[in-house]
């Protein structure tokens, strides 16, 4: 049974659909979410005319994005009556699939849950997927969960 359950959030709906997801197999089970934002740092930009680089507002709407993701589990897990923890990690380089594949196997989590937004073709080409990225590289169950699709489109 999944006792220990690794959701990855990004501040997107699709992220929340995977932490509701993670919710309802940890009461069903229960078992404990955990629930993981990796903050990811973008390339430096400097602007040649002044020297300074944008990176400090970057990593600051960055670190907004993650507080507000973890915040919302928190919330959800005490709405729920789940136990639940709150984790950011930092990719320092490394591609984000491979942080929670790390993540997953140090704390022995037995069900990672991702989101996904299920893109296909050149759109998939060009934007890549974490979701399909860490399931190469697998080695525990993954529940993977679709994002939406808007009722306009």
């Amino acid at each position: 049974m999944y006792k220990q359950i690794l959701v990855a959030i990004d501040g997107s709906r699709g992220g929340r659909r995977a932490l509701d997801e993670a919710v309802k197999i940890a009461k069903a089970t229960g078992g404990t979410v955990q629930a993981l934002y990796v903050v990811r740092h973008p390339a430096r930009l400097v602007d040649i005319s002044t020297g300074f680089a944008e990176e400090q507002t970057r990593q600051s709407a960055e670190a907004d994005v993650a507080t507000a993701a973890l915040d919302e589990a928190k919330s959800v897990f005490a709405q729920a009556g789940i136990t639940g923890t709150t984790r950011a990690a930092d990719s320092n380089g490394e591609e984000i699939a491979a942080v929670i594949h790390r993540i997953a196997g140090e704390d022995a989590v037995d069900l990672v849950v991702l989101g996904t937004r299920g893109l296909s073709g050149v759109k998939r080409l060009l934007i890549g997927s974490v979701a399909e990225s860490f399931l190469r590289i697998a080695d525990r169950p993954v529940m993977l969960v679709r994002e939406e699709e808007s009722k306009a489109a």
